[in-house]
């Protein structure tokens, strides 16, 4: 058999039989050369073979089948011939006049096999092989098929049944397909590119691989050949153009400053060449975070009041230190550097909003002290030195607590002198009335130091055995004389009240008779 070319319709007649006239099918230039060969050997007898000569009667000698692969183009247009059964000389090959006896082909040749009758086809008359349609490589590489030649009139075997292959020849008719999309990867931020250290790739530190096949032959010259490229991403990444490997190529990339990137990735078949097929993929790249900020209070100056009656634990105020890392990177601690002012503030973190709480720790007391300034600092909890040295790791601010007065009652001399705001006198039963029994002092604590009014609980004196002078404070007896046998005791409560908001202090004075 031989390789062959654009063959005419297949034809359903035997060839005509005359000497000298022999049909051949030339090769295309894809094939080559002969790809198979049937080898006949005849010899003939007393056959008149034109004037003057004469044949002897043919003889059948033994027939051989040499098979070698057959090629096909895919997607090549049919019908196609592509192979041809010959006779085989010893120095030509030339048409099988030994299967024509008496104006018949005694010999027809049948194909089975893969394909057999779908996509190939064989002349019975003439041993041509011949697409059906069109192929498709990828679809199918090759085709097992067997030939053989029978007897047209017996239907029994002339030669052995010979196995041989068509093979699909590739042509590049597919993209490349990326696998594995879609492509996410993160690195940290401030990787380095690979001149800073020995630990990633020469070419910078490692971001992803994408990976695409392409469904040619591999071995049919470059059509599966793959070349990557950068579309979009550079110059932050590049692309290692044989393995699809993708690595930094800019250094100091600042999470803080954009936090994802979007790398596009050209594969091209063919090695890039021109008429080559491409695919495009996209590699989301996102920055996770490094320790590379330290705390930033938003205020140099906080200033805070708080009410000089505020109870231990009470709130004065909320600071802030930002920091521009996230999760346990942003972490900080807060502490108040002024220790006799610490002493009387405490300060605490807020786990939810990484805000210090300054607390009160100890009473207040507005005349004692209405002023407070102490510095509070913020450092990371983690320290990454690659990163932040000690000192860049911590801010500091200037609190200042101002303490609010709060108008408090008068305090009476006799509270202020023996912790309780109790008098006691003694007055003769036959005492005058008007006569003087003592008096009662009272002063307004606060700042402002309002006057004080005084007068009696009259609930405590129904009878108003006393008086009292709003102004001084002096106790004098009533219109009414004391009896000391109707009672020896009297308990009356005076009361002192600031002339300005009316708040009132209550002090009990006992009186007995003599």
């Amino acid at each position: 058999m031989e390789a062959g070319g654009e063959a005419p319709p297949p034809t359903s007649s035997p060839p005509s039989a005359g000497r000298g006239r022999r049909r051949r099918i030339t090769a295309p230039s894809v094939l080559g050369a002969l790809l198979a060969l049937l080898v006949v050997s005849v010899s003939g007898a007393g056959v008149t073979d034109g004037p003057g000569r004469q044949r002897h009667p043919p003889r059948r000698l033994k027939r051989g089948w040499l098979w070698s692969q057959l090629v096909v183009p895919e997607e090549d247009p049919t019908p196609r011939v592509i192979g041809r059964v010959r006779r085989a000389k010893r120095r030509r090959p030339s048409v099988l006049k030994s299967d024509y006896i008496n104006g018949e082909f005694t010999v027809r040749y049948i194909l089975s096999g893969e394909g057999a009758g779908d996509a190939f086809q064989i002349d019975e008359y003439s041993g041509e092989i011949r697409t059906c349609r069109t192929l498709d490589r990828e679809e199918k590489a090759f085709y097992v098929l067997q030939a053989q030649a029978i007897n047209r009139f017996t239907n029994e075997p002339v030669e052995p049944q010979s196995e041989f292959i068509i093979k699909v020849q590739d042509i590049n008719d597919n993209a490349p397909v990326f696998q594995g999309e879609p492509y996410v990867s993160s690195i940290p931020e401030m990787s380095p590119t690979g001149r800073e250290t020995h630990l990633v790739s020469p070419t910078g530190t490692t971001v992803a691989r994408v990976t695409a096949t392409d469904a040619d032959d591999p071995q049919a010259g470059n059509n599966a050949l793959l070349l990557y490229s950068i579309l979009q991403g550079e110059p932050y990444f590049s692309v290692e153009p044989k393995t699809g490997l993708i690595v930094t190529s800019w250094p100091n990339m600042d999470r803080e400053a954009r936090d994802e990137y979007l790398v596009v990735v050209e594969v091209r078949d063919m090695l890039g060449q021109r008429g080559a097929h491409s695919a495009s993929a996209t590699v989301t790249v996102h920055l996770t975070d490094v320790n590379d900020n330290g705390p930033t209070f938003q205020h140099h100056l906080y200033t805070f009041g708080v009410r000089e009656d505020a109870a231990v634990g009470a709130t004065v105020g909320r600071v802030k230190a930002d920091d521009g890392d996230v999760g346990l990177n942003a972490r900080m601690n807060y502490t108040l550097q002024d220790l006799e002012e610490s002493q009387t503030f405490t300060i605490q973190l807020d786990p939810d909003t990484q805000e210090g709480l300054i607390l009160l720790a100890k009473p207040l007391d507005y005349e004692s002290k209405s002023r407070f300034v102490m510095a509070v600092e913020a450092d990371n909890e983690l320290l990454d030195e690659r990163f932040l040295r000690a000192d860049e790791a911590r801010d500091r601010a200037t609190v200042k607590v101002f303490v609010e007065d709060v108008d408090e009652p008068p305090v009476f001399a006799a509270a202020a002198a023996t912790a309780t705001a109790a008098y006691q006198w003694k007055v003769a039963e036959n005492a005058a009335p008007g006569s003087v029994v003592g008096a009662v002092s009272a002063r307004d604590t606060d700042a402002r130091n309002n006057p004080v009014r005084y007068s009696i609980e009259r609930r405590s004196d129904i009878r108003a055995a006393f008086r009292i002078d709003p102004n001084n404070g002096t106790v004098t007896l009533g219109a009414r004389p004391l009896d000391r046998e109707a009672a020896d005791w009297h308990n009356v409560t005076v009361v002192a009240t600031e002339t300005s908001k009316e708040e009132n202090v209550f002090s009990p004075i006992q009186s007995c008779s003599s």
